[in-house]
């Protein structure tokens, strides 16, 4: 038998933790000393303090452990499951963190350059163009900024059912509608959008018609540089806001490894502004 010492020791885990680790049932003590509370570990508990230890280094959260541990004879299955689902997600992050490198080195360029950080928004490619009236089958919701990739995959998964009971079909790919400019304690009143061929029940008629347009390639983090742009050269060229901004998935966020991958167009419907009259 092992002191709590002793086994905290070999397993460079404090004596706190492993305290912590028994309230909440993921490692227990393999004896108490009823007399004086001393807790004594077995030696066949290293192997399961070193497998706890190496999934938190994969960043496993405990109750994720435990859940794990807990699989008794279908333990090697859940872990087996549990490590590829988490090596996908690290790729992921990986690939982002690769991203942001890149967008660093970037800035560094620019800078030594004796160029703004932000010189990139003279990079960005505004159109006029004139977007024809469109049926769309829709959504419509407020929507909490840290809600809106659930709601993406719930509303158009929706959507997409809707679709097929009324056997549509799709004109274009999906776009959201922004119908308010700022965000509130409610959400941002959103639409997710699908363009249909059809006019059928429970479409509606959506007439964009002037717009400033935009294609993003790479991560929407660059977006609201792009409505930034868009707004400053609609105030230049005399052109204000006439329906609600939106923007057109091109690539399936889900199908994509890469942020590089993604393809959208941003839409900023606009009219001449009146002049004002001299008075």
């Amino acid at each position: 038998m092992l002191t709590i010492g002793e086994f905290s020791n070999i397993c460079k885990v404090s004596t706190k933790t492993l305290r912590y680790y028994a309230e909440i049932g993921l490692i227990l003590p393999d004896e108490i000393n009823q007399e004086n509370g001393y807790r004594y570990y077995s030696i066949n508990q290293l192997e399961k303090m070193l497998l706890i230890n190496r999934l938190k280094a994969y960043h496993f959260s405990l109750e994720e452990i435990k859940s794990i541990i807990e699989s008794e004879e279908l333990m090697e299955e859940a872990l087996f499951a549990a490590l590829h689902k988490k090596k996908k997600e690290i790729t992921v992050q990986v690939q982002k963190f690769e991203d942001t490198l890149k967008q660093i080195d970037g800035d560094i360029s620019n800078l030594r350059q004796g160029k703004s950080i932000l010189s990139y928004l003279k990079n960005i490619d505004v159109q006029l163009v004139e977007i024809p009236k469109m049926h769309i089958l829709s959504i419509r919701k407020n929507v909490l900024e840290n809600e809106f990739s659930e709601e993406y995959g719930i509303c158009f998964g929706n959507l997409f059912r809707k679709m097929e009971e009324k056997k549509l079909t799709a004109a274009a790919p999906p776009m959201v509608l922004f119908h308010s400019d700022e965000y509130s304690p409610f959400g941002l009143d959103t639409e997710f959008a699908i363009p249909i061929k059809e006019y059928a029940t429970g479409t509606r008629d959506f007439c964009p018609g002037l717009c400033l347009k935009t294609v993003v390639q790479g991560s929407y983090s660059q977006l609201s540089s792009v409505y930034a742009k868009q707004i400053e050269w609609a105030k230049k060229e005399g052109y204000e806001n006439s329906n609600a901004l939106y923007e057109v998935y091109v690539t399936n966020p889900a199908e994509v490894l890469r942020e590089s991958e993604l393809v959208t167009e941003v839409y900023y419907p606009v009219k001449k502004r009146a002049s004002k009259e001299s008075g």
